[in-house]
């Protein structure tokens, strides 16, 4: 079977198939090939320089499949790695960041609210992205360890995983915001519980629809193409547990392509 890709897409798990939808939804045709790391999710728990060593690997293991564009679908390894990764890869590096910017303008009464992991919030990345837009816009920020393992669980909905999110989202609504950023790329699976304890009156923004305008953006201005419309997975944990997640967050009842591994990924 013909591997190779086009554009390829990593993350520290399966959250990052949030992203791989809005890519898809923006570019139809390129062949997309998206890596779980699912073995060391989460990546909030690892030391700078191991995700760096990480996200290397996988992003390798993506352009000797043939990527011309390299996504990195998470927050954490973008601010960890994504420098790194564009001074040693031949390809353009499209990252994500958090909506601050989007949050900044919307915000009706000046407070936002930033769910993200403590790896996220803690980088110098996220700290200069406030200083750029935030201006005096209050934001109060909120780690929110455990919901990456529900997403990866695929427990979307279960009265544990609406207690995990009310703990977060109450308090920061408590204290005023009116706007919520999802600040990783799991959590777009869990906007429908995040949006019923936030409240209609709260606005929840994120990134991922801005960077598939931005990947598609890159993809033309490196001549685009690809006539190939398929998505090939790789993940460097359970193939059970990524072929149960594409079930429940990329296309229900769709099976996984089965392709060779690499770079210390198995076949799925």
């Amino acid at each position: 079977m013909n591997d190779s890709i086009d554009i390829g897409v990593l993350d520290s798990g399966v959250g990052g198939l949030s992203v791989l939808r809005e890519i898809r939804e923006h570019l139809p045709g390129p062949a997309l090939g998206y890596i779980a790391d699912s073995a060391f999710v989460p990546y909030g728990q690892l030391t700078p320089d191991t995700i760096v060593e990480r996200t290397c690997v996988l992003a390798d293991a993506l352009t000797g499949r043939g990527a011309r564009l390299i996504v990195v679908a998470c927050n954490t390894a973008t601010a960890a790695a994504v420098p790194v990764l564009r001074t040693r890869l031949a390809v353009p590096v499209v990252g994500m960041e958090p909506a601050v910017k989007p949050a900044a303008e919307a915000t009706r009464n000046g407070t936002i609210g930033v769910l993200a992991t403590v790896g996220t919030l803690k980088s110098a990345r996220f700290a200069a992205l406030l200083d750029r837009f935030a201006g005096p816009v209050k934001v109060i920020t909120q780690p929110c360890p455990g919901l990456v393992e529900c997403v990866e669980r695929g427990d979307l909905d279960s009265p544990g995983t609406r207690a995990l999110v009310r703990r977060f989202v109450d308090p920061v609504v408590a204290c005023g915001a009116d706007t919520l950023i999802l600040g990783c790329t799991h959590y777009p699976f869990l906007r429908p519980v995040i949006e019923a304890c936030a409240g209609p009156e709260v606005a929840v923004v994120d990134t991922g629809r801005a960077v598939a305008r931005q990947v598609a953006r890159v993809w033309a201005s490196q001549g685009g193409g690809g006539t190939d419309g398929t998505e090939r997975f790789w993940t460097s944990g359970s193939l059970d547990q990524l072929r149960h997640a594409l079930d429940v967050l990329w296309e229900p009842g769709a099976s996984a392509s089965v392709l060779g591994n690499d770079s210390g990924t198995d076949d799925c």
